[in-house]
């Protein structure tokens, strides 16, 4: 008779964040699809959707074997398709673009906690399945012309050795920034140039004050960093990166409901300290490291807001937890 292995907490922490992430993802996809009218958009944002769905299905189905409750996802109640288009069809293709990269990353620290084979099974496929739409939606994007692409530098010519610890220096005399360290700030820039087209749009609609004051100050600290760190190329005569034109409409009608937008920037906070974390690590110029840590510290204060309004509007729900021993050896 076969052995059935338990879950690891790994492996039930992974599938519920999945399960939120992509349940998110659907309906997200299901908004643009409705509205986007770019054919080979279209196409790819269908593609997305079913995958998302597919992985919305196999993680229910995993959870229900085990007899785990299934979190409390999003549905229809949570979209307005009767409002007008709030992006124009480009945003579309940026939202697949973005979503794809980070959840590569983000899937890919969870794959390699887990050890079930139907789970480990299930986590690689979804790494091979958003590598691949990756890949397709910024092959489309360099079709489209709206691809930006990271800084070009001459060859090196040899290899070198780092002879003095001033290559740490980044206050006084510096250093030319390194190949790590641009492609960080190029993509961390890009990054926050798409959270603000997202910032926009919200604020365009969403009419609770306190929600709006959220977005509004998120939509400050993807400015500030854009600033900060394309004043760092400029420097480098690097010329900085270029902002996309703008893909947001003049609807004032929102198509999303206020827990789905929060919900929203509390995943994208998550994986945006996770990714400038990763800046951090690489970047070995002080005052890039600096920079780093500044913007972890105010993302992580700003994150905390987000949750609190989460739990205040009764929107936070508990991730599995471990009993309490304490608890239960009470007499």
């Amino acid at each position: 008779m076969e052995h059935k292995i338990r879950l690891t907490s790994a492996e039930i922490g992974g599938l519920w964040a999945i399960y939120i992430q992509e349940n998110m993802s659907v309906c997200l996809l299901t908004y643009f699809l409705h509205h986007n009218q770019d054919e080979e958009i279209k196409k790819l944002l269908q593609q997305a959707y079913e995958i998302s769905e597919g992985h919305v299905q196999k993680v229910t189905t995993i959870l229900n074997d085990e007899g785990i409750p299934i979190p409390d996802g999003f549905s229809e109640k949570d979209l307005n398709l009767e409002a007008p288009p709030l992006f124009y069809d480009m945003f579309g293709l940026s939202f697949v673009y973005s979503m794809s990269r980070m959840s590569m990353i983000n899937t890919g620290f969870i794959t390699v906690n887990v050890a079930r084979k139907d789970v480990m099974d299930f986590f690689v496929t979804m790494v091979q399945q958003t590598s691949k739409l990756y890949q397709q939606s910024t092959n489309l994007m360099l079709s489209k012309g709206i691809y930006d692409r990271p800084p070009m530098i001459p060859y090196p010519k040899e290899v070198k050795y780092i002879e003095k610890l001033s290559y740490l220096s980044g206050f006084g005399k510096k250093r030319p920034i390194n190949v790590a360290e641009i492609t960080e700030i190029f993509f961390n820039t890009e990054r926050n140039y798409f959270s603000i087209l997202l910032c926009m749009g919200l604020l365009q609609v969403v009419k609770d004050k306190e929600i709006h004051k959220y977005i509004e100050e998120g939509k400050k600290i993807s400015e500030k960093q854009i600033k900060t760190f394309n004043d760092i190329l400029m420097r480098e005569e690097l010329l900085g990166n270029i902002s996309t034109s703008i893909e947001v409409t003049d609807s004032t009608v929102s198509p999303f409901s206020d827990r789905l937008i929060v919900t929203l920037f509390h995943s994208l906070n998550a994986i945006d300290i996770a990714l400038i974390g990763h800046a951090l690590s690489l970047s070995m110029r002080s005052d890039l490291a600096a920079y780093y840590q500044k913007y972890i510290l105010e993302i992580l204060v700003y994150s905390a807001k987000g949750f609190d309004l989460m739990v205040d509007r009764g929107w936070a729900q508990l991730p599995p937890h471990a009993p309490s021993r304490r608890d239960l050896q009470k007499w």
